[in-house]
């Protein structure tokens, strides 16, 4: 495309001083370009294809991540004008979680201040924005591990962006987090890779079609990462929130994998659309769907927009973006775990690794493309979303349990939402209690603006009850965190009166005395009771009331006297450690006779046995439920359990545990009679089964066993004349999709103690259970009125006078039943406790070991 001297010669007088000084510099202006070219190819050149680095063409084998990661590191140490690697975190088994910047020289040498710029575009850090015109892609690969094919399409991304896209990166900064999960990823590519045949089987009953259990879409610890955005229980999810947020980008895209006979699926997304979300970023999402289309449509590729995946939940990949402020977006290639390098789907076609990564690299350059395109109208749109002045609630003003309180403002500065104390006392407006108008008097709260920059995602995190357009939605519709943290709360849809908070702690050092009291109450009363037994500790709990000392202790308040504990050095100084650990104030007492009965003395005082527990794991069981436990022992409670695998249950000595816990699943092929009888034996000895949600199926309406389905009474007559068009949507009416129900709860039960008589509860499905005819029924649903989520018509009566958690008595031991998942994404923290209460203090004569 150069001018040729001979070219340029023939339009030039060469008589004039003027032409000859033009033609200086012009032939000046062609050297500088041609030397530009010729440097820009030289680095292209020095730019290792995926390739040529890992030694096979991309797609033909599954790259591992270590891999991966050399690879975007060589890319960065060719060109480290255009990229720069950064590492924000480690998993859980130490694999390293980058980020890497690509961009043009100028933007790359400017990261920092284009990043502030658009953080004062959006009023999240103060001063004033200077020119923000440069678009913001961020681009999430393999958040499922054995969704494998989008990790290998980041790898090609990149390249091509460097290569042959680099005027896009002009005004935009691409940030590419090559591999969300890789701990997933590495146990799907080493399974695949020591179990594929070569060449690769394309039979769909091989068995590198069919991963073993728990499978390689989860982390570590068996969450699904792109469930936990908002609630970030998860090092993966916590650690890459305090990258996100100090960058905020115009678009993301969480690049996923379906079913081996879908077609790729991309924006726009299907309705319930959340009501914040603004008409700019609906109708963006659509401009790039249709860039997408105009790339598939030249191919002859098959793709589907408008269904399925919603826009609600908020703790996807696509959701949080989206609720503070970007274009967020899921892209959904069809392949997951069962397609490896190549499958033969029921439609007769060889869908390949090839194929499926060239797809997601398709979409994501289209991305860019259109984001390059709009960089300075996705700025100006960004900075409008933060106008928060039209939202109803003003204020939400929270109190109750200060640790439950302390919980929540740890997830809040998780997302650099800001809180402040309540200056007043008296709050109005709805009450999450009543579900409805009211007044609360509040002695120690916090209240939650909406008029910050991150209102909207306030306004997402706790209004009462999500708007929903429409009830066929992809996750649950109810998560408010007044009703997740068990906290008093009230709406206000004026400003209510607040100050800063200030930091205090509760621990004071403890000094000689007859013994210490410990108010029980929270999750942070747990760790404080497991921490003490861990350590030797003997402790006592109280199931009554009692007063000593001129304080009164409720039921469940933890007892450490020093004559129980007179064997033990330095029993003072390691108490006092401890209580420090937890920032415990402990009262003392001193003496053990009690101002009102129970004496310490007393039967009612019970000692708390240091547990031996056991978990099931493995096929039958919820890899999601066993996680949501694993992590609750390991990383919260910091308890010991022993994992069981469901093969190897029949030759299990139950003798040497206390408690077996179930985690959701089904059980009929591990609890054949031989084993159930063995299983009630150990019961009747005083052992304790602890069965969670699904579990309980292999107990209820068994012969010797009081739990009882509760029948459905549904019309099915009428409901199969319904048209075969509407059948989906009818079904809704039997279905419960994660709503919230008021439940009775017995305060006087073991089980119960540290809880208020009125508990919400998250019903995850329309599974119902009768109230128990023998056993205590510790906590039951009486008011069947939805205080948020959807719940279908058919299910209400339903579930009116039905079991949350009960405990049956067989011989000394007990079945402890939790027909709702308090554990649950780790993230309804107000039901934990009723675990821990199972484990320790439920039915405590049980043996010890």
């Amino acid at each position: 495309m150069f001018l040729t001297k001979n070219k340029l010669d023939r339009n030039i007088n060469l008589n004039s001083f003027g032409a000859k000084l033009t033609i200086t510099m012009q032939r000046l202006f062609l050297i500088a370009l041609f030397s530009f070219g010729f440097l820009f190819n030289s680095f292209s050149q020095n730019i290792p294809s995926p390739d040529e680095f890992l030694g096979y063409p991309i797609g033909t084998q599954f790259s591992r991540h270590h891999q991966v990661v050399d690879y975007f590191k060589a890319v960065a140490n060719a060109l480290p004008e255009n990229v720069k690697i950064e590492k924000y975190g480690e998993t859980y088994e130490r694999r390293p979680l980058h980020l890497a910047y690509i961009s043009s020289k100028e933007n790359i040498s400017n990261l920092n201040t284009i990043r502030e710029n658009n953080l004062k575009n959006a009023g999240l850090l103060n001063g004033e924005a200077n020119n923000p015109d440069v678009a913001i892609v961020w681009l999430s690969y393999n958040v499922h591990g054995n969704e494998a094919s989008s990790t290998e399409a980041a790898m090609l991304t990149l390249h091509k962006l460097l290569t042959k896209k680099q005027d896009w990166l002009k005004n935009t900064i691409v940030i590419i987090d090559p591999c969300v999960n890789p701990d997933g990823r590495d146990r799907y590519v080493n399974w695949y890779n020591e179990t594929a045949s070569q060449p690769y089987d394309i039979d769909q009953q091989a068995s590198e079609h069919n991963e073993p259990w728990p499978g390689g879409r989860p982390n570590h610890y068996l969450f699904d990462l792109n469930r936990d955005w908002a609630w970030a229980t998860q090092v993966e999810s916590e650690t890459r929130l305090k990258v996100y947020n100090k960058w905020m980008p115009h678009i993301h895209v969480d690049f996923h994998e379906q079913g081996i006979n879908e077609p790729y699926y991309f924006a726009p997304a299907a309705e319930p659309f959340h009501e914040i979300i603004s008409d700019f970023q609906r109708d963006f999402q659509t401009e790039i769907g249709k860039n997408h289309a105009k790339y598939f449509d030249k191919e002859g590729w098959l793709f589907f927009t408008r269904e399925r995946f919603d826009l609600f939940y908020p703790s996807y990949g696509d959701t949080y973006p989206t609720y503070m402020g970007a274009i967020g977006m899921t892209y959904e290639q069809g392949g997951h775990g069962r397609a490896g390098l190549g499958i033969l789907n029921d439609e007769g076609h060889v869908l390949t690794l090839v194929e499926r990564l060239t797809h997601h690299t398709t979409t994501g350059l289209s991305t860019v493309e259109i984001a390059s395109k709009n960089a300075a109208r996705l700025n100006t749109e960004f900075a409008k979303f933060f106008d928060n002045s039209d939202l109803k609630y003003k204020s939400y003003v929270l109190g109750g349990n200060p640790d439950n309180i302390g919980s929540l403002t740890n997830l809040l500065q998780k997302h650099d939402i800001d809180f402040e104390k309540l200056s007043t006392n008296k709050v109005s407006g709805y009450n999450y209690k009543t579900g409805k108008q009211g007044s609360l008097n509040f002695d120690n709260a916090i209240v939650i603006h909406s008029n910050q920059p991150k209102g909207k995602m306030v306004k997402v995190l706790f209004e009462p009850n999500a708007k929903l357009t429409d009830s066929l939605t992809y996750d649950i519709t109810a998560w408010s965190m007044p009703y997740a943290y068990g906290l008093d709360a009230i709406a206000s849809t004026t400003k209510v009166p607040s100050s800063q908070t200030s930091e205090s702690k509760s621990y004071r050092a403890l000094t000689d005395a007859y013994g210490y009291v410990s108010d029980w109450n929270s999750m942070k009363d747990a760790k404080f009771l497991a921490e003490l037994l861990k350590s030797n500790f003997r402790v006592r709990f109280t199931e009554k009331p009692f007063k000593s000392n001129g304080e009164t202790f409720e039921r469940g308040a933890l007892i450490i006297t020093k004559g129980d504990n007179k064997g033990m050095a330095n029993m003072l100084s390691t108490l006092n450690s401890i209580a420090k650990k937890y920032d415990k104030s402990l009262a003392t007492i001193n003496s053990g006779f009690s101002q009102t009965t129970p004496d310490i003395g007393s039967p009612d005082i019970k000692l708390i046995n240091k547990q031996k527990i056991a978990m099931l794991s493995g096929d039958g069981t919820s890899s999601l439920s066993y996680g949501a436990l694993w992590h609750f022992f390991e990383q919260q409670l910091q308890y010991p359990v022993t994992s069981i695998n469901t093969d190897n249950l029949s030759r299990t000595n139950l003798d040497k545990y206390n408690i077996l816990i179930m985690p959701s699943g089904y059980y009929s092929r591990v609890l054949n009679e031989a084993t159930m009888n063995a299983l009630k034996d150990w019961v009747r000895s005083g052992g304790k089964v602890i069965a969670v949600d699904a579990a309980l199926r292999s107990f209820a309406n068994k012969e010797g066993f009081a739990l009882k389905y509760k029948d459905n009474e549904s019309d099915d007559a009428q409901e199969n004349l319904t048209p075969y068009a509407d059948r989906e949507r009818a079904y809704t009416n039997n279905l419960i999709t994660g709503a919230i129900f008021k439940s009775k709860v017995d305060t006087t039960h073991p089980m119960a103690f540290g809880y208020d008589k009125d508990y919400f509860t998250l019903k995850l499905g329309s599974s119902a259970y009768s109230i128990l005819d023998r056993g205590y029924n510790v906590s039951y649903v009486e008011d069947v009125k939805v205080y948020s989520g959807f719940a279908g018509k058919n299910t209400l009566n339903m579930l009116e006078k039905t079991l949350v958690f009960g405990e049956e008595r067989m011989g000394s031991g007990s079945f402890i039943y939790m027909v709702d998942n308090p554990l649950f994404r780790s993230f309804w923290e107000n039901g934990k406790l009723f675990l821990v209460n199972s484990i320790f203090f439920v039915n405590n004569n049980a043996f010890e070991l």
